[in-house]
């Protein structure tokens, strides 16, 4: 309880403290405060569909090796710019027509989320009977994905300028909210240990978490949805597929270093992400108890993730895009230092709460500002696909290029592997520098497209 109560002190003292200074004034607007919300509604799926849901198969008596399956899951998450230019530019009946063409697709997806939510809430997997578990598991990491491609889109779509940073900030804590509502709030309200109302009441009463988008749509308006081809007539099939499809891949590809920035974003986290990947395990090996780690890291580590993410928007108005791309990517290279001490240290939970606060703060920083760059990079001609792709990149770098982390440790211990995820960085950083050094990064929060932008089309 003491830790607790030191932990919401100074978060609280924080807090007040960011009040005061100019930068961080931005969060107290009406955008920013909507992509909270679209953040809590974009961050609940894939928790219940990974950690809630492997913990949940654990209880019920299935094997680890079948658990194994949930890691497909996140599939969709790495190829949803497949289907992502038909919900950029399909409009939907009725729907697009009466809240525009992402709120129409938004309240279409979500609609099907709920649905898909509560059925596998309802689908009592047990050994041998994992059937139409498997079924629902697999609908509802589709929607999710899909929902995320809305969500991106309408958030970059909203905000202006001068809120840019802050409205992604503020997305990620929404995201964050919603993963802890997901995960820690779903076992509370299902297991026994909790309010004991049972897994099919968890997973449905869960699925009202997409309350807090539909709200915020409805507040924040249609957006600044572009489609220069709205009022063609005559357009072909194969001219609409065209620019359907082709002309937001191409427009991109045909920018000057574009290669080099997907290359960036496709290996500019692997060293943090392979960090993440060991971290549980050897915060076990070191002997730490499950009330240090949970404190450590659901506590302390969740308050420096979120003052990092704070910090990440008044650090790129203070440094630039480019200069805050490059230290916030240092602070997280080096910040792993930090757990080859705890690893020399053994068991000292106050090193703990010092390597995961460090680790935390400066990852907090560095999502922030990737995520804000990668917004910026989406040309609002082509948004949901474009941020689809970047995403996609970005998520298959975590996922799959970190994977061999777990043989790496092996072979190397602990502290030697946590110096090889400081290397591991270094590649990323050399990329950052040749864009920035080619003047392929500009300073300010949108980067330059091939495309007009300037040219908005009502909904």
């Amino acid at each position: 309880m003491s830790r607790f109560i030191i932990f919401v002190a100074v978060l609280i003292g924080l807090a007040l403290v960011a009040t005061r200074i100019r930068s961080f004034r931005p969060y107290l607007r009406k955008n920013p405060m909507i992509t909270f919300l679209l953040g809590i509604s974009s961050g609940f799926p894939l928790t219940l569909l990974v950690a809630t849901m492997t913990f949940w198969l654990a209880k019920v008596g299935i094997d680890t090796a079948t658990i194994g399956f949930a890691v497909a899951l996140g599939t969709p998450y790495t190829i949803k710019f497949l289907w992502a230019p038909l919900v950029d530019k399909l409009p939907l009946p009725v729907l697009t027509r009466t809240f525009g063409q992402r709120r129409g697709w938004l309240f279409f997806i979500q609609a099907l989320l709920f649905v898909s939510v509560w059925q596998l809430g309802a689908s009592n997997p047990q050994p041998g009977q994992l059937g139409g578990f498997m079924f629902w598991a697999v609908v509802t990491a589709f929607l999710s994905a899909t929902q995320d491609i809305v969500i991106d889109a309408y958030r970059i779509e909203i905000l202006e300028d001068e809120e840019f940073a802050h409205g992604t900030a503020t997305n990620q804590f929404g995201y964050r909210t919603g993963n802890l509502i997901a995960g820690a709030g779903t076992v509370f309200l299902a297991s026994s240990e909790g309010l004991g109302l049972g897994w099919a009441t968890g997973y449905g009463l869960t699925a009202f978490c997409i309350l807090p988008a539909i709200v915020g749509a409805l507040i924040a308006g249609p957006g600044r949805y572009v489609d220069r081809f709205a009022g063609a007539s005559g357009m072909s099939a194969r001219q609409w597929l065209s620019e359907t499809v082709l002309n937001p891949f191409r427009e991109f590809l045909g920018r000057h270093g574009a290669f080099l920035i997907l290359g960036f974003v496709l290996i500019y986290k692997v060293g943090d992400a392979m960090g993440q990947t060991m971290l549980a395990p050897m915060i076990v090996d070191l002997g730490f108890s499950d009330l240090d780690y949970v404190s450590a890291n659901k506590l302390w580590g969740f308050g420096a993730l979120i003052l990092g993410s704070a910090l990440g928007a008044p650090f790129i108005l203070w440094l630039g895009m480019g200069r805050a791309l490059l230290l916030s990517g240092l602070m997280m290279m080096f910040s792993n230092v930090m757990f080859m001490l705890l690893s020399v240290t053994g068991h000292n939970y106050w090193m703990l709460v010092a390597a995961i606060g460090t680790e935390n703060l400066t990852s907090g920083i560095g999502l922030t500002v990737f995520a804000t760059y990668l917004s910026g990079l989406s040309s609002l001609a082509y948004t949901a696909t474009q941020f689809a792709l970047l995403s996609s990149f970005a998520a298959f770098g975590r996922t799959w290029l970190a994977t061999p982390a777990g043989v790496i440790a092996k072979e190397l211990g602990w502290t030697l592997f946590w110096g090889f995820t400081v290397l591991a960085a270094i590649p990323g950083m050399i990329l950052l520098w040749l864009l920035w050094h080619k003047g392929h990064i500009a300073q300010t929060v949108r980067q330059p497209s091939t495309e007009d932008d300037s040219v908005e089309a009502k909904a």
